[in-house]
């Protein structure tokens, strides 16, 4: 039986969610006051049922890394990642009237039951000008806190529609033109003391080379502390309905020299939304205490069903 939660709503702000005393969630969806990030909602910190953080907030190497959220390094010519954008045959470069965002407008349902909480939120992605290129519809739950076994599970849902009057394409830095960059769509940024951390993948995968790039069901980052004497576990998983999305996904993972894992849909190439259409994605991450190996992770996917 999953524990009981408490939840947190300062409206207009955050919503923070707690569990054996310990915060284990804070979603923030007040606008960032630096557009140059790309202002847009994101969950820092997250932390295990122990305790222990296992996000990272705009670490020095990118400032725009906020924890856990979901982003998108190329869009038809604007950046809704934040920070530099990679233009093909130039590289890197600081350009702020590429920088896009993401609007909160409101909640469309907001269910907290005694062990699980529910919400649907409303945004809309915005051209660096203001102008509307998309609508989001975004599920975010909390659910199946398991103090006994040091775990529990966020899943994050979303569907987006193009409302421009023209195609929307989406890509990543490897489709324009930088190897084994293909960072895009829901992205996690590590604390920094998870650098050199180890990666795992179904079928005894272990190593970021082994894991980059590839396709798989699932991808655990497994870090050591500092201050404190424990690991913790971060397993990110695709839902089955993936598999029929309008893109194939690939995994970015890097573990050194910065934590990041993101779940990419361009990585290797471009795909196209056209006008009114739209795309779904459905995601779960798990957050464990411990170090857990392949044989852990694989059966505790398995007892949570979708």
């Amino acid at each position: 039986m999953s524990h009981p939660i408490t939840v947190t709503h300062r409206h207009g702000e955050n919503i923070s969610v707690a569990a054996v005393g310990t915060e284990i969630l804070n979603y923030v969806y007040k606008p960032d006051p630096v557009e140059y990030e790309s202002r847009k909602p994101y969950v820092h910190p997250l932390r295990t049922l122990a305790g222990s953080t296992v996000t990272g907030y705009r670490p020095n190497d990118h400032r725009w890394h906020k924890g856990l959220q979901l982003t998108a390094s190329h869009v038809s010519g604007q950046n809704f990642w934040g920070g530099h954008s990679y233009i093909t045959g130039e590289g890197y470069r600081e350009l702020p009237e590429r920088i896009g965002s993401m609007r909160h407008d409101e909640f469309e349902s907001f269910e907290v039951e005694t062990d699980e909480l529910r919400f649907t939120e409303r945004l809309h992605w915005l051209h660096n000008d203001g102008t509307p290129w998309a609508r989001e519809h975004r599920t975010i739950r909390v659910h199946s806190v398991d103090p006994e076994r040091g775990s529990w599970a966020l899943d994050w849902s979303i569907r987006l529609v193009n409302v421009r009057e023209q195609p929307l394409r989406f890509g990543s830095p490897t489709t324009a033109g930088r190897e084994m960059a293909g960072y895009t769509g829901l992205h996690w940024r590590g604390p920094r003391e998870f650098t050199g951390g180890d990666v795992l993948g179904p079928g005894g995968i272990s190593g970021e080379a082994g894991m980059m790039g590839r396709q798989a069901r699932w991808l655990g980052f497994v870090g050591e502390h500092d201050e404190v004497d424990r690991c913790s576990t971060v397993v990110f998983e695709h839902s089955p309905a993936n598999d029929h999305a309008i893109h194939e996904s690939h995994w970015f993972v890097r573990s050194d020299p910065t934590p990041a894992v993101a779940l990419s849909w361009a990585f290797f190439e471009e795909f196209e939304l056209p006008p009114g259409e739209g795309f779904s994605y459905t995601y779960r991450i798990l957050l464990a205490d411990g170090a857990r190996d392949h044989e852990q992770i694989e059966r505790e996917l398995d007892e949570h069903s979708w």
